[in-house]
C-alpha cells in the first residue's frame, strides 16, 4: 500500500478521566516520531477546535512536558460535548472540517473519547470518502463508565475503579471509629451501566467491603432495600451501601429523580442527590445515624491513585491508533482483548469498526450480580481486579502532583 503522508489532528471529547492524556500522549509521541506524519496538531476542545481553526502545534512542545501527560488527569487539550448534524440534513460542519483539513493537509484524524464520538467520527470519515478526500480516522477510547462495545474494558475505568475501591475502604475504616452505629450511603457514577458501583466491592479484597452494592442493571425495590439495610444494621451496628447514581424502579424511573408518593409513606418529594435522598429515607425508617457521600467528580480524575495498568494500556491505545492508521486502517476504534486464565492477566489491542461501537452500551452481565440484586459475584472481582494493578509512580513538585504544563502554541493565533 502506498504510504499516505500528511498532518494529523488529535481531539478529545466528553468527560475527563485520569488517563485520557496518556492516550493523547500515545498518539502525539508516536505521530511526532513517524516520518509519514508531517505535523501533529491538537484540537482545542475537540471537534470545536477543528471547526474554529483553533489548533495547537504539538511539535513545539517540550518533550519532557509532553511525557508528563502520562500522569496528568483530565483533558489537557480541552474537551467538548458538541454534536455535529447528520450530513444529509446539514453538511455545514462537514464542509468546514474539510476546509480545515485541506488547509493543514490533515490526512489523519484521531478522536479520543467515549460512545458519542464514534458515530460522529464515522460520519466524518464517510463524508471525506464521499468528496474524495483521503483521510484516515481512528477512535481512541476513553470512559470511566466502561460501557464501550466490543472491548474487554475501556481506558479510564480501571483508575476510577481503583479510586472508588480505595475510597470505600477508607470510608469503611472511618465509619467504624466510634462505638455508636451508622449507615453510610456512597453514591457512585454510572447512569445506565453499573461497572463503577460494582468496583466498590473490590474493597473487600482488603477486608473493607461495602455491605450492599446496587447497580442499574437490576430494578430497584425501595422496601427490599430498606429491609436489607435494617437487617445488616441491627446485626452489625453498621452498614455501608454503595449505589450507582442510575438505579431505577421497575417502571424505569430513576430513584434520584422520583418523587415520593403516598405508597412510599414519606409524604413529600426528596430533593438533592441520590445519596442524600436515600440517607434521609433510611433515617426516617430506621432512626439510625446516616451519612450520604457523593463521590461526584473526584472519581473521574483521581490520578494520584491511578492504575499503572490503565496508564500503560491508555498510552498503548493511542500508539496503536497511529500505527494502524499509517498502515492503512481507518474507521476503527482501538480496544482490548484479554484473558485471565489461571489468575494470569494478558492484554492485547484489537481494532473494532466505528459503526459497531457507536451508540451501544455494554452493561454488567446479570450473572455477575448476586441473586438478591444487592451485590456482585466473584466473577466481577476476577474481571476487575487485574485492571487496577500497579502504582501510578507520578512525579511530584513540593510533594504535590507535577502535571504537564503545555505551551499550547496556536497555528492560527
Amino acid at each position: 500500500m502506498e504510504q499516505l503522508r500528511g498532518a494529523c489532528i488529535i481531539g478529545q471529547s466528553g468527560g475527563p478521566t485520569s488517563v485520557i492524556n496518556a492516550s493523547a500522549y500515545g498518539v502525539i509521541r508516536t505521530a511526532l516520531d513517524n516520518p509519514n506524519i508531517t505535523a501533529v496538531y491538537g484540537a482545542a476542545h475537540g471537534i470545536k477546535g477543528v471547526l474554529g481553526d483553533k489548533l495547537y502545534d504539538m511539535g513545539k512542545e517540550d518533550a519532557k512536558e509532553l511525557e508528563l501527560l502520562l500522569n496528568t488527569p483530565s483533558s489537557e487539550l480541552g474537551s467538548c460535548r458538541y454534536k455535529i448534524a447528520d450530513p444529509d440534513v446539514d453538511d455545514t460542519d462537514y464542509k468546514r472540517i474539510l476546509e480545515i483539513f485541506k488547509k493543514y493537509d490533515v490526512r489523519y484524524f484521531f478522536y479520543n473519547g467515549g460512545n458519542g464520538i464514534y458515530l460522529e467520527s464515522n460520519k466524518i470519515s464517510k463524508y471525506m470518502q464521499k468528496v474524495g478526500y483521503e483521510c484516515r480516522i481512528m477512535g481512541v477510547p476513553k470512559t470511566i463508565d466502561n460501557d464501550l462495545f466490543g472491548t474487554d474494558h475501556c481506558p479510564g475505568f480501571a483508575s476510577a475503579a481503583k479510586y472508588i475501591a480505595t475510597s470505600c475502604a477508607e470510608v469503611y475504616k472511618d465509619a467504624r471509629v466510634y462505638d455508636t452505629g451508622m449507615v453510610t450511603v456512597i453514591e457512585i457514577m454510572g447512569r445506565h451501566a453499573g461497572w463503577l458501583a460494582g468496583a466498590a466491592a473490590l474493597a473487600g479484597v482488603v477486608g473493607c467491603a461495602p455491605d450492599l452494592v446496587y447497580l442499574p442493571e437490576v430494578d430497584f425495590d425501595m422496601d427490599k432495600f430498606l429491609a436489607d439495610v435494617d437487617a445488616i444494621y441491627k446485626k452489625n451496628g453498621n452498614c455501608i451501601v454503595a449505589v450507582s447514581e442510575g438505579i431505577h424502579y421497575a417502571d424505569g424511573t430513576f430513584v434520584s429523580e422520583a418523587k415520593t408518593s403516598a405508597t412510599d409513606g414519606f409524604g413529600h418529594a426528596q430533593l438533592g442527590g441520590l445519596a442524600a435522598l436515600l440517607a434521609n429515607i433510611i433515617k426516617e425508617r430506621t432512626g439510625s445515624k446516616v451519612r450520604g457521600i457523593e463521590l461526584s467528580l473526584l472519581q473521574r480524575c483521581g490520578a494520584h491513585v491511578a492504575s499503572r495498568t490503565d496508564i500503560d494500556e491508555s498510552f498503548l491505545a493511542g500508539k496503536t491508533a497511529v500505527e494502524a492508521a499509517v498502515a492503512g486502517e481507518t474507521d476503527k476504534m482501538v480496544g482490548f482483548e484479554c484473558t485471565r486464565e489461571g489468575g494470569k492477566y494478558t492484554s492485547k489491542t484489537k481494532l473494532f469498526n466505528l459503526s459497531e461501537v457507536a451508540n451501544f452500551e455494554k452493561k454488567v452481565p446479570l450473572e455477575w450480580i448476586n441473586a438478591e440484586g444487592n451485590g456482585v459475584t466473584q466473577a466481577f472481582i476476577d474481571y476487575a481486579l487485574p485492571l487496577i494493578q500497579g502504582d501510578a509512580k507520578a512525579p511530584t513538585e513540593h510533594s504535590l502532583p507535577r502535571f504537564a504544563r503545555l505551551k499550547k502554541v496556536l497555528t492560527n493565533p
